[in-house]
């Protein structure tokens, strides 16, 4: 173990001098953001201890549980049901394409093995098994691509410094020593990166919890993000921290909302040129909560899922397993309705792009090279002008059928003759320009 650490500090060490270089994505790299907008759908997966308490993944801040104490519930971690195979073939059957799942949250247990901390699902717990190490090597049964998330914070290590958040744990600030912690997340950082396959990308949060100090708080972003592009140069990195993205950044992340929404008011930021990822829960929490069942309709999360698309971004879809390592049935429900849709018109989604016409209250569009699906969400007429800025229409049909559908040029674009108001849950029309 000591030569394991040893080379990894020693890695550490040269990727210093990378950072000081402005960024260029490698060809890799580039591919990979191509791909990862294709993919369009991903499953977010919050697990960990707190799961335990069923109280979502803020318990430990929330109820101020002291960092001596709630280690203890490691004790007790054997989610007997856990199978990486089933949980995998679930969301593969939703139409997903990757998994993003906490490595290591705000609490600081690892979901794997690592060398630097015994605070480990291996380590600490009596079930002594990798959940990373599974859940990626079912991935790669699958055919499924896996994001690693993993927090930036830690309510208890002692040398992490004292942000806004966590200061009911019992941690003294006088502890603090950044240089160490930073050395700690690099060294688990360079585990994640080379034990597991390829990772797709490394989403990370927490940044925030600095984000109000009175000098500003250097995270030493460069060097991590150029340490982790050496190591594999296609792993993408997103950094849910609601601003605009740094260098370094593959794609952008906004936070229980559309790009451009900011409904929740955590995603206020200005919309970039990089790929595109919202982040939703499939109830109201991102971890296990044992009193939320208000789950939403598959209705709701269809067209989340399609306006997302529309917006030219990726959905990424939460859901909090249970303590016993189950997902949650109302949760495989959700997903089963999903896959349906998707099987009949993933088409539409899958490798497309926003489409030439702006998101509407009526719905959004897609588009593929001269395929434009018009998805209509929620039209009171039977009748709807489609601006299209003087290109003109080869065909318009309905997806569902591939019947012809009457439409009259107007103005610079067409009005679609629907014949009926529309009540499926996204109406299609596709249009050949």
């Amino acid at each position: 173990m000591k030569k394991t650490l040893l080379l990894m500090a020693t890695l550490l060490m040269s990727y210093v001098s990378l950072a000081q270089e402005a960024y260029r994505p490698t060809a890799e790299n580039l591919k990979a953001r191509e791909q990862f907008q294709d993919e369009k759908f991903g499953i977010f997966l919050h697990w960990g201890l707190y799961s335990m308490i069923g109280a979502g993944e803020w318990v430990m801040n929330n109820w101020n549980i002291n960092y001596r104490e709630y280690p203890k519930l490691a004790k007790a971690f054997y989610p007997s049901d856990f199978n990486a195979d089933a949980w995998v073939s679930a969301i593969k059957a939703s139409g997903a394409k990757y998994i993003t799942i906490t490595t290591r949250h705000h609490d600081g247990f690892s979901l794997f093995k690592t060398a630097v901390s015994t605070y480990n699902s291996v380590d600490a717990t009596p079930f002594k098994r990798d959940i990373i190490k599974e859940l990626a090597d079912a991935c790669k049964r699958h055919d499924i691509k896996l994001h690693l998330y993993y927090s930036h914070l830690d309510w208890g290590r002692e040398d992490y410094p004292m942000g806004r958040t966590g200061r009911g744990t019992g941690r003294s600030a006088e502890k603090a020593d950044w240089s160490a912690y930073y050395r700690f997340m690099n060294m688990q950082l360079t585990e994640l990166l080379t034990h597991y396959g390829p990772v797709g990308a490394i989403w990370f949060d927490g940044w925030w919890d600095h984000d109000s100090d009175a000098k500003p708080f250097d995270w030493q972003l460069p060097e991590q993000y150029a340490m982790i592009h050496k190591l594999q140069p296609q792993c993408l990195i997103g950094n849910n921290h609601h601003q605009i993205p740094n260098a370094g950044e593959d794609i952008q992340i906004f936070e229980r909302d559309l790009p451009g929404e900011n409904k929740a008011g955590l995603s206020g930021q200005s919309i970039s040129r990089l790929p595109l990822e919202s982040c939703q829960t499939i109830n109201d929490h991102w971890g296990y909560s044992i009193t939320d069942s208000n789950y939403k309709k598959p209705k709701e999360l269809i067209h989340m899922l399609v306006r997302a698309a529309g917006k030219n971004a990726n959905l990424l879809l939460n859901i909090g397993p249970e303590p016993s390592g189950d997902l949650p049935a109302l949760a495989l429900d959700r997903l089963k309705a999903i896959g349906e849709w998707m099987n009949r018109y993933g088409n539409t989604i899958y490798g497309t792009r926003g489409g030439i016409v702006a998101p509407h209250d009526w719905g959004v569009s897609t588009q593929r090279g001269n395929r434009l699906y018009i998805h209509i969400l929620d039209c009171q007429d039977a009748n709807l002008f489609i601006p299209l800025g003087g290109r003109k229409v080869k065909r318009a049909s309905v997806y569902a059928t591939g019947k012809r559908m009457n439409y009259t040029k107007t103005g610079d674009g067409i009005t679609l003759n629907l014949g009926k108001v529309p009540t499926d849950i996204d109406y299609i029309v596709e249009l050949t320009l």
